[in-house]
């Protein structure tokens, strides 16, 4: 299978500013790119690169005062399987975690793993150890919580997602992860593409998505707290211990994000001798996943992340 995957965004930058960019396919997606990522700016800066602690892409560069695009338009081969599942995966002891793995156990800025431990021994505490355990929180998860857009916040943690029983993706992921933690198995959180493959199309606009994955058996394996079921053709963006590691755009001054617009689609060969092109809507929107603040300083820091 053949996913076509790209996006489309425009900022309206008042002044220069320095931004971080985690919008590259994982390198781990590397060697299945038909077509890799190339991103391209209007007006043209330069884009330098490094692979950051998590093992994700990440560009550095400089936005220019005035409108600035960043678009870029990649295919991918995808196996077409829907996500594995595992039910006989087991838990490690804390013990036996890799070292690499110990700070996905840990607290962070979204997941308040020392706020929720008797909470989760509570719920889950009777589960059995490994697979089980974790769709149990899944479950809950995805239960406890209504999905919409109009929920978002940068705000939103898993205390308060917790509470409020209200969010976006990423906030199913968030209350899922630091359960996960809370019950002493490492978890990450994980965005990329998630496109309406072998679903019914949804009528929402296209966006980013986020997922989790667990350490069980020795490997990293896929959750979704949000959708609850396998689905196909995830492609991996970045890893992170919540989404403060993965925004998909981080910018060290004022940003206003005036166009989001997002693909992930199921093509065929043909597509390959196509020019990559960026998808124009009828009506480009602003996801309303991206709260713009009235007033904000240069020494502050403008996240943008998946819904």
């Amino acid at each position: 299978m053949l996913i076509r995957v790209g996006y489309d965004l425009v900022f309206d930058v008042p002044t220069p500013a320095p931004m971080l960019l985690v919008l590259y396919m994982h390198p781990s997606r590397g060697a299945s790119a038909r077509r890799p990522d190339n991103i391209v700016t209007e007006p043209y800066v330069r884009i330098t690169t490094y692979i950051d602690h998590f093992g994700n892409q990440v560009g550095r560069c400089v936005a220019p005062a005035g409108k600035f695009r960043i678009w870029n338009d990649a295919i991918v081969e995808d196996s077409g399987q829907p996500d594995p599942v595992v039910a006989d995966a087991v838990q490690h002891p804390v013990e036996d975690v890799p070292n690499e793995f110990v700070r996905f156990l840990l607290p962070s800025r979204y997941c308040e793993v020392d706020r929720m431990i008797q909470m989760a021994w509570d719920l889950f505490g009777k589960t059995t150890p490994g697979w089980s355990r974790v769709q149990a929180i899944c479950d809950w998860a995805h239960n406890h919580v209504t999905f919409g857009y109009q929920f978002a916040s940068t705000n939103n943690t898993a205390v308060s997602v917790c509470e409020n029983r209200k969010g976006v993706c990423r906030d199913f992921m968030h209350l899922a992860v630091t359960m996960c933690r809370a019950m002493n198995i490492p978890a990450r959180y994980v965005t990329g593409y998630l496109g309406d493959i072998g679903i019914p199309p949804v009528p929402s606009p296209m966006d980013f998505s986020a997922w989790f994955e667990v350490y069980l058996s020795g490997k990293w394996h896929t959750f979704d707290a949000r959708h609850n079921k396998p689905r196909i053709g995830r492609v991996l963006m970045a890893t992170g211990r919540d989404a403060i590691d993965v925004a998909l755009t981080t910018s060290f001054g004022t940003t206003q994000l005036e166009k989001f617009v997002v693909w992930t689609d199921e093509v065929g060969e043909e597509a390959l001798l196509r020019p990559p092109a960026p998808v124009v809507p009828a009506t480009p929107v602003a996801p309303p996943t991206v709260p713009a603040p009235q007033v904000q300083q240069e020494s502050q820091l403008m996240p943008v992340f998946a819904a």
